[in-house]
């Protein structure tokens, strides 16, 4: 137990350390958010990777494997290949836009000046989506890094919900976009090492591949057949995780801060590898862990979305475990730091810069920043003292009402030069509101995300349709931004 302490300290240590690093080259706020639009392809591609995949990866997904069976694994492939195309078809597109319509440094900046927003009412709308939806997304990483403190050390959840917490706050609030960007990649590579190596280690604790299949087989009828086990329903809903990607700001953001438009080509082949190889290691323990249950059946697992740390304590050395489940604590810390950064980014530069305090510095803007990213934690802290809460379940919520109230406005702004403001305005409200209406009364069973992403991309075309004749000056602002995309699209 002691070398596995010993690791988790000098791997918290080392991620504060950068964030010291991180923060001797944040002096604006541009600095602070966007790490001023300086990230290589990189670390930006892994930075993306990590920045989406949180505690879920090695904590819920291997989870729900174990417990509904092997359809839970067509959340991966649909998550795959929506992230696919928001790399072809969105990153390079966004990444121009916002930087040409007046350098935005967030989306309620981008909307704005997109739309030609005078009053900045997108601004405002889109700002409380992002607040009501990341106090939720941060509490699941939250709940993550509790859950792995309090199994991993026999904490009571409270002590390790504290530690888990301040342990990601600190490098974030230190050093910004840049302190998040750099740690995402040292994240990523250690995440990417234990969903390859632990899938390995079980089947050479159980023998065989054969034998594994003979074990899970007699566990689980649901195992079998990736269609087993669910309905018509359940597989559009697991295959539409995919459609939420086009709107997760703490995805988009990573876009938005590349140094170049050319580069997204390469950024993107780096992300998806990783992430197809990070998927098929937390699918392959969810199977797996149903068979090294099965072969050890004195271990009691009261959580199935701690298998991962189980299986990792009982077949690893203490110093490996604690490199193992260090990685866990990568994937919680790596999302719920850009989740906190962008959340306090538009707190900041949507509230408190246009609002409240236009004349600020950009030194008063960076404390601001910090101020804001603690407050955001704190609501964050307080949804996450229920030891009750489901990881794969708050992070389904968060993710269905950004991808349906920004997915369809992000798409739509970059591709269709005749979208208006209004329809912009009136699509994320419709996008959310159809969410969390869809999760109260929950019909069908399906997925939130899906309903709420097709109401809100119809809602934009036929608002689009009916307020188009005082929009020539935003049409015209969208040709000039796309003769810019492509202009950097052949520069060398």
């Amino acid at each position: 137990m002691f070398t596995t302490t010993t690791t988790f300290i000098v791997y918290i240590f080392s991620m504060i350390v950068i964030g010291l690093i991180a923060a001797r080259s944040t002096s604006s706020l541009s600095d602070y958010v966007l790490g001023g639009r300086r990230l290589g392809r990189v670390i930006t591609g892994l930075s993306a990777g990590a920045s989406d995949m949180s505690g879920w990866l090695l904590m819920g997904l291997p989870g729900a494997l174990f417990v509904s069976g092997i359809s839970q694994a067509w959340i991966a492939i649909g998550l795959t290949i929506g992230q696919w195309c928001n790399w072809k078809f969105v990153a390079a597109r966004l990444r121009s836009f916002t930087a040409n319509a007046s350098d935005s440094l967030t989306l309620p900046d981008y909307f704005a000046a997109r739309f030609m927003d005078k009053y900045r009412i997108t601004a405002i709308v889109s700002a409380v989506i992002i607040l009501i939806f990341f106090v939720v997304y941060c509490s699941s990483g939250m709940v993550s890094g509790a859950k792995l403190f309090e199994q991993t050390f026999k904490l009571d959840y409270q002590n390790a919900l504290l530690i888990g917490a301040v342990s990601t706050i600190l490098y974030v609030c230190i050093g910004g976009f840049l302190a998040v960007s750099w740690t995402d990649a040292v994240q990523a590579t250690l995440m990417i090492f234990a969903l390859i190596i632990t899938p390995i280690i079980i089947l050479t604790d159980i023998g065989s591949v054969n034998e594994a299949n003979e074990l899970v087989s007699l566990k689980s009828v649901n195992m079998s057949n990736i269609l087993s086990g669910t309905t018509l329903i359940g597989l559009i809903s697991l295959a539409g995780w995919g459609l939420g990607y086009v709107g997760q700001p703490h995805i988009l953001v990573r876009f938005m801060a590349a140094s170049t438009v050319r580069g997204m080509g390469g950024a993107r082949r780096i992300s998806i590898s990783w992430m197809i190889f990070c998927l098929l290691g937390s699918v392959l323990v969810g199977y797996y862990g149903v068979a090294f249950a099965a072969r050890h059946p004195e271990i009691e697992i009261k959580d199935p979305e701690q298998i991962f740390i189980i299986v990792t304590q009982v077949l690893f050395s203490p110093w490996i475990a604690g490199i193992l489940l260090s990685a866990i604590l990568a994937a919680i810390m790596s999302t719920l730091s850009c989740q906190l950064l962008v959340a306090s980014s538009t707190l900041t530069q949507d509230f408190y810069s246009r609002l409240i305090r236009k004349n600020a510095s950009q030194k008063e803007l960076v404390w601001v920043g910090r101020g804001m990213l603690l407050l955001v934690a704190a609501f964050a802290y307080v949804i996450a003292m229920d030891p009750n809460s489901g990881i794969l379940k708050l992070v389904s919520y968060a993710w269905a009402g950004f991808g349906a109230s920004f997915g369809p406005t992000v798409v739509i702004s970059v591709f269709y030069k005749k979208m208006t403001l209004p329809a912009a305005i009136i699509g994320m409200i419709t996008g959310a509101l159809t969410v969390i209406m869809w999760e109260i009364f929950n019909p069908f069973g399906l997925y939130s995300l899906v309903p709420g992403f097709i109401i809100s991309s119809l809602v934009i075309f036929v608002v689009s349709l009916f307020t188009q004749k005082k929009n020539e000056k935003v049409e015209q602002l969208f040709t000039e931004l796309e003769s810019k995309f492509w202009t950097e699209v052949k520069a060398r």
